[in-house]
């Protein structure tokens, strides 16, 4: 048993050495930007044209009680786009990270509240982002922000 102990934290360590910190901050910002800023590609043609049927989403299956639809569309498909893009460049991550985790809280709880597991792994990824920041390879490091 002893052996098999041995081996497992050889296996432990060789792990934490090959995945540090940094790494899995910069996977974890670049997975999550993936999702939303595909998400946000969906919603426009050309570079930032909203198209009519995103238009008719926001009146329909993603209709807000606080905002007018045409305003959520401008809201959400924007912020799709700018909070990835931050996220990928680890500028501003605490930030981008924060709000990307608000447009997920008013998802599940306005629009499919059924889908807590899918937005319970989005928050996984962005809560380490919110308390560590964006890691080694993030552009915040030139600008003071202390982080791993």
């Amino acid at each position: 048993m002893t052996s098999l102990t041995h081996l497992y934290r050889r296996a432990t360590g060789l792990a934490e050495r090959l995945l540090p910190a940094s790494v899995l901050l910069l996977v974890a910002r670049l997975g999550i930007a993936s999702i939303f800023f595909l998400s946000g590609r969906t919603k426009v043609s050309g570079l930032l044209t909203i198209t009519d049927s995103a238009y008719y989403l926001f009146e329909t299956d993603y209709r807000l009680p606080f905002l007018p639809p045409h305003v959520a569309a401008h809201i959400a498909t924007y912020s799709e786009h700018l909070f990835p893009i931050l996220l990928v460049l680890g500028l501003g991550t605490r930030f981008a990270a924060l709000s990307i985790l608000g447009m997920t809280t008013v998802i599940e709880v306005f629009v499919y509240p059924d889908a807590w597991p899918t937005h319970l792994s989005w928050a996984g990824l962005l809560l380490p982002l919110i308390a560590q920041g964006g890691g080694t390879f993030a552009l915040d490091r030139f600008f003071g922000e202390d982080n791993i």
